[in-house]
C-alpha cells in the first residue's frame, strides 16, 4: 500500500500521529492484550490495512506508541524545566512530573501503559529493548541533574549513578501502587515520599508547595524534561 498521490510528508506524519494517539487511548482503556489493530483503526478513523502498513505488527505499534509518548514528554518537559533556575528545583519538577497527574497532558498517557510495557518486555525481545533504553535514558537524566547540583554546590557528595538507580527503582515501585489505585499510596503521597528521599540523600531542605491534583488515572510519566538533559 502506498500513500495516495498528493499526500505530503506532513499529511503522512499527521496520520501516523493519529494512529499512535489512538493506540495509546486503546491500550490504556483495554490493556495491550485486548487491543486489536481494528480497534486502533476505528479510533483513528482509518482502516486496519493502513495501520498495518505503518506499524507492521501490534508489538511494533506498542513500542512506537510508547516512544511517541516519551518524545512528547521530553519536549514538554524541556520547556518547563528551562524556566527553573536551580538543580534542586528542576529535580523536584522531574519528580512531580513523574508522580503527579497532568490534567492537560498531550498525548494523555498513564502509568498503566508502563504496566503493559513491563509485562510484554518479560517475553518479547523487541519490547524489552525499548524498555531498557527508556530506563537508561531516565537514569542518565537523574545523573545529569545530580551532577549539575553538585557543581553548583546545591547537593552533597553522593555517587550520581547509585542515586539514580535507587530513585528510579523507588519511583517505579510507587508507580505500580498509583496505577493500581492503591488507597494508601496515591499520587500525592508518592510525590512526598520521593521528595523526602531525594532531599535526604542529596542534603538539601525541601518544603512541599501546594500542587493541584487531577484524576490519578490520568497520571503521566510522559511530560518530563528528560530529553535535553540526557543528551548532554
Amino acid at each position: 500500500m502506498r500513500e495516495q498521490a498528493g499526500d505530503g510528508v506532513g499529511t503522512a506524519d499527521q496520520r501516523r500521529d493519529q494512529m499512535l494517539r489512538a493506540a495509546l487511548d486503546m491500550i490504556q482503556e483495554r490493556g495491550f492484550p485486548e487491543t486489536r489493530i481494528a480497534d486502533v483503526a476505528e479510533r483513528a478513523g482509518t482502516s486496519p490495512a493502513l495501520v498495518i502498513y505503518y506499524f507492521k505488527t501490534k508489538d511494533q505499534l506498542l513500542t512506537e506508541a510508547f516512544r511517541y509518548s516519551e518524545d512528547h514528554w521530553y519536549a514538554a518537559g524541556t520547556r518547563r524545566m528551562a524556566a527553573i533556575p536551580t538543580a534542586a528545583g528542576r529535580l523536584e519538577e522531574l519528580v512531580a512530573m513523574s508522580c503527579l497527574p497532568e490534567a492537560d497532558a498531550e498525548p494523555r498517557t498513564s502509568w498503566v501503559l508502563w504496566l503493559d510495557l513491563w509485562a510484554q518486555a518479560a517475553r518479547n525481545e523487541a519490547v524489552a529493548s525499548v524498555r531498557q533504553k527508556s530506563d537508561e535514558r531516565w537514569r542518565e537524566t537523574i545523573c545529569s541533574l545530580v551532577l549539575e547540583g553538585q557543581e553548583a554546590g546545591e547537593f552533597g557528595p553522593v555517587e550520581p549513578a547509585d542515586f539514580a538507580d535507587s530513585l528510579s527503582a523507588m519511583m517505579d515501585g510507587l508507580a505500580v501502587q498509583i496505577a493500581l489505585d492503591d488507597p494508601s499510596v496515591d499520587a500525592g503521597r508518592a510525590f512526598e515520599l520521593s521528595m523526602r528521599f531525594v532531599s535526604g540523600q542529596l542534603g538539601f531542605t525541601w518544603t512541599r508547595r501546594p500542587r493541584s491534583l487531577a484524576d490519578p488515572r490520568s497520571l503521566a510519566r510522559g511530560q518530563l524534561a528528560r530529553g535535553q538533559l540526557a543528551e548532554r
